[in-house]
């Protein structure tokens, strides 16, 4: 289910409007391809995880200036009264081509492409971007967190440390794609259809006369879904204990039938978290969970697991929710090429003494290629639109910056999967997104097809992208061509 639908038409930056304004005067009216991208891996991570279509569409779809929007343009004292007309008649009428949500990503592939009238293009620029790297990011770190749990459950809740309402709303969703198996934020619930979960605060055990009588009180008003959080005094010497007298009391009255366990917060984690398994299974609870919160991040849970800690359920909160060590994902919208007259496309390129943010021209989509022998992926390949493969031939692809990195694959050995799919067409919305849950079974599904080495934490095998030999044979040209004036 997508969110109640917000006009953000001026989530933009001004210099956006100045440009239209630009065109608009000249006019240059040319349709043109901006490609959304990022250039590295974000948290030293061997890929990326795309998130925010579903908010891009909604934004696309109301993308409209309100009479109090052109009024308030009007008082800037920059815009003149044509233009100002033009805006109260404005709609999105080209093309946008996305990757779906959930699906793996690398460095340099359009994650978004955008066809449209050089106005329209620009002014979606700003918002497409603040969407799509936010959640993008998010959804990354929750699968590095989720992956370092090793299968055990990971809850998202970081709504109180989330940077505003949107941030905490928005990444829940972006965590939940990511492998969460839950949010505390009740309003993500409720947007999105997704789980909420959740358990009680020091404060309820603080506002009991004892421990004893919280938990208690807490269990018969939650039979089904009890977990206890037993570190408000002393974990081992009054938590615990009390948590297992409250267990026998309902395993005595077969009210023990649902979710239950105990939750730490703070101390040892590994320590308690095993003194408390012995606890517990010494008393007959061998089925309840102990969950675990306290600043918990990727590393910190793989550390536990290492220790072998006793822990099966994980709560992040802010090292998740603000992607603490990476907070930017640092994804760009650079124009790609522009029609003529003739309806061809000409491309574009952007120089930079660093190579690595030389763009990639022309009109493009991307190839996933994968082994046929075992589903994994191989690499993905950048390519032209009307470039032709024939899965039954030998195919060659190189590394574009180190082009003496070559791979050769036998024909027949390999399939290839176009992963840019069409969403606007001529300004209407032909896709239609995925519940969250079904993004994320497909975006486990997705790092089930990258191998070991690329999902490990620390030092990932990079997975290639690579250009098609007639987009290689391009840029090559364009930078060529930019040189020979020097």
């Amino acid at each position: 289910m997508s969110s109640t639908a917000q006009n953000l038409t001026l989530l933009t930056d001004l210099y956006e409007l100045t440009m239209m304004q630009g065109y608009f005067k000249n006019p240059v009216q040319e349709t043109v391809i901006f490609d959304a991208f990022y250039r590295v891996n974000p948290f030293g991570n061997g890929y990326a995880i795309a998130a925010g279509l579903d908010q891009v569409i909604d934004y696309i779809k109301n993308l409209r200036f309100s009479e109090e929007d052109v009024e308030y343009l009007g008082s800037l004292g920059i815009f003149d009264a044509d233009f100002l007309e033009y805006l109260k008649h404005f709609r999105f009428s080209g093309d946008i081509y996305a990757i779906p949500e959930g699906t793996v990503v690398f460095p340099r592939e359009p994650l978004v492409k955008v066809v449209a009238p050089i106005m329209e293009a620009q002014l979606v620029e700003t918002a497409i971007l603040n969407i799509i790297n936010h959640q993008s990011l998010i959804a990354t770190k929750a699968a590095r967190v989720v992956n370092a749990a090793r299968g055990d459950g990971v809850m998202e809740f970081g709504l109180r440390r989330a940077q505003g309402p949107d941030a905490g709303t928005y990444g829940a969703r972006a965590a939940m794609i990511g492998g969460c198996i839950g949010t505390s934020n009740v309003l993500a619930g409720q947007l999105f259809d997704v789980p909420v979960l959740g358990t009680h605060a020091h404060s309820w055990i603080m506002s009991f006369p004892d421990e004893y009588t919280a938990f208690k009180t807490y269990a018969e008003l939650y039979p089904d879904a009890c977990t206890l959080l037993v570190d408000t005094y002393d974990t081992l010497k009054s938590g615990v204990p009390n948590a297992i007298r409250v267990f026998k009391e309902m395993r005595r009255a077969k009210k023990l039938k649902g979710r239950y366990g105990i939750r730490l917060d703070s101390g040892d984690l590994a320590y308690l978290s095993k003194e408390a398994r012995r606890m517990l299974d010494a008393a007959g609870f061998k089925n309840a969970i102990i969950s675990a919160s306290s600043d918990l991040d990727e590393y910190l849970i793989d550390s536990l697991k290492s220790q072998g800690a006793q822990i099966t359920s994980w709560g992040v909160g802010t090292n998740l929710i603000t992607a603490k060590d990476c907070p930017a994902f640092g994804g760009v919208y650079k124009l790609a090429a522009v029609k003529t007259g003739d309806g061809e496309f000409v491309p574009k390129i952007k120089l930079s003494e660093n190579s690595e943010k030389v763009t990639n021209p022309g009109n493009k989509t991307v190839y996933r290629i994968y082994e046929k022998a075992n589903g994994k992926l191989k690499a993905d390949l950048i390519s032209l639109v009307d470039d032709q493969f024939d899965e039954s031939k030998d195919l060659t692809i190189f590394d574009p910056l180190e082009t003496w990195k070559k791979t050769h694959l036998k024909g027949g050995t390999y399939t290839m999967r176009e992963i840019l799919v069409k969403v606007f067409d001529k300004g209407e919305c032909v896709y239609e997104s995925p519940s969250v849950m079904d993004i994320r079974e497909y975006c486990i599904h997705e790092q089930e097809t990258l191998w070991d080495e690329t999902k490990r934490l620390f030092n990932p095998h990079e997975v290639y992208v690579d250009l098609s030999d007639r987009l290689y044979k391009i840029k090559t040209d364009l930078l060529n061509q930019m040189h020979a004036g020097d």
